[in-house]
């Protein structure tokens, strides 16, 4: 007993620290304006105006949150803004979840019959999986909230204790739309797998209703058109009805994408990390991640098939599932504490970008003083025209919009208060000609006023 709990509490130390290095790392990340109005600023922004009671519209984007994915789990996340508001809680509850992961890794290892040494390095694996940091570090995304309740989920599922499996599909589908196919496939995996019938049957028809129900009528509503993510599967449809029938029908469209070299490399990146616990007897679990795998493939959009982004996410808890039943069978390559954790740490270190601290995120360091000096001079919660880096440092206003080298103006800039720019980092591809040019029409402008000007910084203000 004595040294289970010591295990427990080498874990728990184990969530907490990771907890810190993981928040300190986004919050570095956010500090050296390396976030975006993409998508921080849009959470920032709707988080902020629920904590004012006002409608949660993002300006960003031009329509209600409900609209964006449906992802209702994010109102609470408000309670955080009344104690106060800063981007900062959206980067602690990412950061928080991410690493909460790992306590019902262990206690799946140890249901499953793994021996403590085993238990301990299966959260351990679960800390180093690359996709954990790197996604950390990817601005705010409300699906990580779901990542521990889908392994505590399947904990309760496999005790029998159905109302907090329940429970915990529920907030999961609140996570994001898309994360319904997850869920019913889950409930495939549970009834046809796990004989878990009531959790299965639930899982399955909760899936496929709030897919329904998100995907036809609520994202529409709010949003006034097709799910965004409808724009990444052009090939095969313009609303999701088409892109289902087409996978029916056109089944060449599909197999030709499926069965090539990009989604080989997609396949390699996500097992590699846990190659060495992988058996094809015990794959069952990755059931309930074929539609992700599927819509990641499909996709046009290139990142939602590597280890950078959210997008694969949900996959995790199923590959540390499958991994779980190859060493509860005594099986897998590796199976000792210290093996199980090099390989970990190996892994991690080939394909986390904690490099980026020393790179990337260095590029607008020359301008970092006067940005910040100027963002001090934005003295009200007036209407804001920024550049998509600075955007999440001013989004609690009811009111922003970004600009950059891909993006124009606004035709009218009259209905801003303000309007800052960098100049020497305009976001985009890099060419500062259509910020430069805004610039140059703003000098000229009557109804503007250059207030701030240092290192390609400058920030104009409306003239009372």
């Amino acid at each position: 007993m004595k040294k289970q709990l010591f295990q427990l509490g080498t874990v728990g130390s184990a969530i907490c620290i990771s907890a810190l290095i993981l928040f300190a790392c986004s919050s570095v990340r956010h500090a050296l304006f390396q976030s975006g109005a993409f998508d921080i600023g849009i959470y920032d922004q709707v988080v902020y105006l629920m904590s004012q009671g006002q409608a949660p519209i993002s300006s960003i984007l031009g329509f209600h949150h409900m609209g964006n994915h449906a992802a209702w789990a994010v109102y609470p996340l408000a309670l955080l803004y009344k104690i106060y508001p800063s981007a900062y809680w959206l980067l602690a509850v990412q950061a928080i979840s991410l690493a909460l992961g790992a306590l019902p890794t262990y206690h799946l290892s140890r249901q499953a019959g793994l021996k403590e040494n085993q238990a301990v390095a299966m959260a351990a694996v679960y800390l180093l999986y690359p996709l954990v940091f790197n996604v950390n570090l990817y601005e705010f995304h409300p699906e990580v909230m779901a990542i521990p309740v889908f392994l505590g989920s399947i904990w309760a599922a496999r005790q029998g204790k159905t109302g907090w499996f329940c429970l915990g599909v529920i907030f999961i589908l609140g996570c994001k739309a898309v994360i319904s196919l997850t869920v019913a496939a889950m409930g495939i995996w549970l009834l046809l797998f796990e004989k878990r019938r009531i959790c299965g049957l639930f899982a399955l028809l909760a899936g496929i209703s709030w897919f329904l129900i998100t995907s036809q009528i609520i994202i529409p509503f709010f949003s006034n058109n097709e799910a965004a993510a409808v724009a990444r599967y052009t090939y095969l449809g313009d609303s999701v009805f088409e892109i289902a029938r087409n996978l029916v029908l056109k089944p060449g469209l599909v197999l030709g994408k499926i069965f090539s070299f990009a989604t080989l490399e997609y396949l390699a990146l996500l097992v590699a990390p846990v190659i060495w616990g992988l058996a094809p007897q015990h794959l069952t679990p990755l059931v309930s991640a074929i539609p992700v795998l599927v819509v990641n493939s499909l996709s046009e959009l290139h990142v939602q098939r590597d280890l950078t982004q959210q997008y694969s996410l949900p996959v995790l808890p199923f590959l540390l599932l499958a991994v779980i039943s190859t060493l509860a069978a005594g099986k897998g390559w590796l199976r000792t504490r210290k093996a199980m954790i090099l390989w970990a740490v190996v892994a991690f270190f080939a394909l986390a970008k904690y490099g980026n601290f020393w790179s990337i995120y260095l590029g607008e360091l020359d301008t970092w003083q006067a940005t910040r000096q100027a963002i001090a001079q934005v003295q009200t919660q007036g209407v804001v025209l920024t550049t998509h880096s600075i955007t999440p440092h001013l989004t609690h206003r009811s009111q922003i919009q970004y600009v950059d080298d891909q993006i124009p103006p606004p035709a009218d800039l009259n209905h801003f208060e303000y309007i800052l720019l960098n100049l020497r980092h305009p976001g985009g591809a890099g060419n500062p000609e259509v910020v430069n040019n805004l610039v140059n029409q703003l000098k000229n402008n009557g109804l503007f006023q250059l207030s701030y000007q240092r290192d390609d910084v400058y920030l104009f203000v409306k003239k009372s």
